[in-house]
């Protein structure tokens, strides 16, 4: 569940001057004959945008703040960008059946990507965290696969294709090189979250999130918790073993989320927020996640 806010921090991030290798709503790309390819979200478009660079015209179907995928009612214009796609990228695991429904109702048969399927992470869990666009393994086989995609559907560029998922996997690995120093010198340090969104790069870092599960399930469903769920969940920002940092999803705010935030700040806790899509203005994936496990290695200490 997400309300979209402009914090700050949020603010600070859309602010960011990031080169475009993302897309928002379709991205036209120079030159003839382009690939057309539809995301669920515009955090998938981006990364299929640096694949395929000026060889592919991307469309986001997700491309705002304000939007969730689990509400998401589609358009006629979805459906015919989906009738029109050589490859379709969607999340999976539930987070956005719009798609399996635009695909089951297309006329054409295009590539198709579900990204939870292709994480090899375990799907069956209760709950499974469906948010795997934070797991860094996830999103370099996710660029392999569209290289792979993108040639089967153009062979004549698949040396582009290529050499755009190598750049782009080496940026990934600069990310997960970041994650690795943060483990070396915080492994087993206590942090929080509202959601749990970034619980994938949390986990690489090596860090431990002591945040009551039912706290976080129902900000997601946009219920109040019990109120001991709550008070363990305050607790977590209090005392000499308190949380070294809290990551919010920047992108819902509720009275609950809120206090929350106070709590930590009262506590003396670090905030460092987290989006689950890109925050408005920005359109680079790489950027956006070094910008957050940067202010998390900052809030941790240093790295």
């Amino acid at each position: 569940m997400r309300r979209a806010i402009l914090t700050p921090a949020l603010a600070a991030t859309a602010a960011l001057t990031l080169t475009a290798c993302g897309s928002s709503t379709a991205v036209p790309a120079s030159g003839p004959a382009t690939l057309s390819v539809v995301a669920s979200t515009d955090v998938y478009g981006a990364i299929a945008q640096a694949i395929g660079g000026d060889a592919v015209t991307v469309t986001s179907i997700i491309n705002s703040p304000d939007a969730d995928p689990h509400e998401y009612e589609t358009r006629p214009t979805d459906a015919v960008a989906v009738n029109e796609a050589k490859v379709v990228i969607y999340n999976g695991a539930g987070y956005d059946d719009f798609v399996t429904k635009l695909l089951g109702a297309s006329s054409t048969k295009p590539a198709t990507i579900d990204v939870s399927a292709l994480s090899g992470l375990e799907t069956a869990g209760t709950p499974f965290n469906e948010h795997v666009w934070y797991s860094l393994p996830t999103v370099t086989k996710l660029a392999d696969r569209l290289a792979a995609d993108l040639t089967a559907a153009d062979p004549a560029r698949a040396s582009t294709f290529s050499a755009n998922a190598a750049a782009f996997d080496q940026k990934v690995g600069a990310l997960t090189a970041k994650l690795a120093a943060i483990r070396a010198k915080y492994a087993g340090q206590k942090v929080a979250i509202t959601e749990p969104v970034p619980l994938y790069l949390v986990q690489d870092a090596g860090l431990v999130d002591v945040t009551p599960p039912k706290f976080s399930e129902a900000v997601e469903a946009g219920t109040d918790p019990p109120a001991a769920v709550l008070a363990a969940t305050l607790a977590t920002f209090q005392g000499a073993d308190k949380v070294k940092v809290l990551l919010p999803n920047a992108q819902t705010e509720t009275p609950l989320t809120k206090q929350v935030e106070q709590a930590a700040t009262a506590g003396g806790v670090p905030i460092v927020p987290v989006t689950e899509t890109l925050p408005t203005g920005v359109t680079d994936y790489v950027a956006w996640m070094t910008h957050q496990i940067d202010g998390l290695g900052s809030a941790l200490g240093g790295v």
